[in-house]
């Protein structure tokens, strides 16, 4: 006899793949085209990021859903390293996990001391060095991090983001031509998106 018609299949294993899908389908709205490009060299439709990022919403809203971090280790394994970090006055724990889409960056799971997520985006891999960032030229989507263009672009000033996984800066760059512009630029999980210049 087959299985009953109520019998569900048990749901495959969330696996670090479907983990960068659910990161990518945050950045579609602001670059379909990398995007889609990363999608093809992983091998996998449309439907399949949409599966992916269906079922991180799901986990991320289920009533025995796992804390945070234990829901990090479950999908992405062991961390590849685990760093302190001083924030202020207190020291935190850094999880560390390789991203393969983007071999020079890392995840990082910023932990408070009592062990609740504050922070969860891309970071340059240690040891990586960061990419030249000069002009507004450089600030090419994909091309660097929050703390990155922050950096590069001091004083800069956050502004809020349109969503949870979404941050904004506010700086000065120059241009081509070396005409200071005013700069809000736009991060998904950390990665800069796309810029918009004023005068």
């Amino acid at each position: 006899m087959g299985p009953m018609p109520s019998a569900k299949r048990p749901a495959s294993p969330f696996t670090p793949l479907d983990f960068q899908l659910v990161l990518l389908r945050r950045m579609a709205d602001h670059n379909p085209d990398l995007v889609e490009d990363a999608r093809h060299e992983l091998g996998v439709s449309i439907a399949d990021m949409r599966e992916a990022n269906k079922r991180w919403q799901a986990m991320l809203h289920s009533s025995r859903g796992r804390a945070a971090v234990s829901r990090y280790r479950s999908v992405l394994g062991a961390p590849e390293s685990v760093l302190t970090r001083r924030i202020g006055d207190l020291d935190c724990e850094a999880l560390l996990w390789p991203v393969p889409l983007w071999p020079g960056l890392r995840f990082e799971v910023l932990l408070a001391p009592n062990g609740s997520v504050w922070n969860e985006w891309l970071i340059r891999a240690p040891g990586t060095p960061a990419p030249e960032l000069r002009t507004l030229e450089h600030l090419t989507p994909w091309s660097c991090t929050v703390d990155e263009a922050a950096r590069a672009f001091a004083p800069a000033r956050p502004l809020e983001g349109t969503a949870p996984t979404r941050w904004g800066l506010a700086f000065t760059a120059p241009d081509a031509q070396g005409v200071p512009r005013k700069v809000a630029a736009e991060f998904t999980w950390g990665l800069l998106q796309r810029t918009a210049t004023g005068d």
